[in-house]
């Protein structure tokens, strides 16, 4: 019997729940070491490590129905160099951008009290918690290097995802795509995380940006000098995923032969496979 479901709403609701797992643990552990007061529970290699854990998860949870984007960055590069429907990424951006909201939401919350002891006046010291800065809130890093880095970290991003879906480029077999790609962004963590806590998506940052500016912190879209910066996270990689997705196209993909037995690419990261 064929389904009368609209595919369209399950990839939506796919991208949201994908979406909203990445963020909880991401937001999750960047909360957890920042209300720890003596260091005790986390560093910047415990955040690394639960944010390609939840990039893993997150993509094992919408693979199936969705392709598991889990970042607008990645959809508008599918759709500009994969052939990954235009009609669909607004759609898909506003699903990821809805998740990534509701999941900041929820550590929020969890986490309320132990914010409120460490900053009871929702400043900067735990803005980070949500959204990114440059610097991560320190002195030192122009908004320009900002840019540069999320550009450049976004690109590596794409250029690497492409690399792992395309079925003739001889990619890791389909159930260990996304460990690959939660390694890809550890990797990423841990070489560009210090100019603007590699944010790499814009709805990653600007969802729990809006979570918590709705929640106390009302300098939330600005940094710590003050300056409109939520823009920034949202360009940048915008444009990082367009050169890295053009770059795999030009270095690569021109060059490959395509085997037919290989098949499409892998359904992880790229357009959805009709249920069955």
């Amino acid at each position: 019997m064929r389904s009368t479901k609209n595919p369209l709403v399950g990839e939506l609701c796919a991208e949201f729940a994908g979406t909203m797992i990445l963020i909880l643990f991401g937001t999750g552990v960047v909360a957890q070491v920042a209300t720890s007061a003596d260091g005790s529970l986390g560093d910047h290699d415990s955040i690394a490590w639960a944010w390609g854990l939840g990039v893993t998860l997150g993509v094992y949870v919408a693979a199936r129905l969705s392709g598991a984007h889990l970042n607008p960055a990645v959809t508008i590069a599918l759709a500009a160099f994969k052939g990954f429907s235009w009609r669909k990424v607004l759609p898909y951006s506003l699903a990821q951008l809805l998740g990534a909201f509701v999941a900041a939401l929820i550590v929020r919350a969890t986490y309320a009290d132990l914010i409120a002891t460490v900053d009871p006046d929702h400043t900067i010291k735990t803005q980070g918690i949500f959204s990114t800065l440059p610097g991560n809130g320190g002195a030192g890093v122009s908004i320009p290097t900002a840019f540069l880095d999320q550009v450049v970290g976004t690109a590596i991003l794409v250029f690497v995802i492409f690399a792992l879906t395309t079925a003739w480029n001889n990619p890791p077999l389909a159930n260990l795509g996304p460990v690959v790609v939660g390694l890809l962004v550890v990797a990423i963590g841990m070489a560009f995380g210090a100019n603007a806590g590699y944010a790499i998506n814009p709805a990653r940052d600007l969802g729990p940006r809006l979570a918590s500016l709705m929640t106390g912190y009302g300098g939330a879209l600005n940094d710590q000098n003050g300056d409109l910066y939520f823009w920034l996270p949202i360009i940048a990689p915008i444009i990082g995923g367009l050169i890295g997705g053009a770059l795999f196209k030009l270095l690569i993909e021109n060059h490959l032969t395509e085997d037919p037995a290989d098949g499409a690419q892998d359904e992880a990261v790229s357009e959805p496979r009709p249920n069955q």
